[in-house]
């Protein structure tokens, strides 16, 4: 996790973007410290492109927002 960029969250992987491995790393990072499945995951939009938005099934709001805070720190 690199923390927060103008409001946006930055996280950075070790995976080459290439056949989706960047894509695959990301979604398991998440799912390990957000504490959901990689089912409950879900790439809306940015398959190929380096701004990507996750959709997070069975956490509210609120309780994803508290999860990655302590992933990232809190927003400036």
């Amino acid at each position: 996790m690199a923390g927060y960029h103008g409001g946006v969250l930055v996280v950075r992987v070790a995976a080459p973007p290439e056949r989706g491995r960047a894509n695959r790393a990301l979604l398991e990072f998440l799912a390990e410290g957000l504490g959901v499945t990689k089912s409950a995951l879900e790439l809306v939009s940015g398959e190929a492109a380096r701004d990507k938005i996750v959709r997070v099934r069975g956490l509210d709001r609120e309780e994803l927002e508290r999860r990655l805070a302590v992933l990232a720190g809190p927003r400036p």
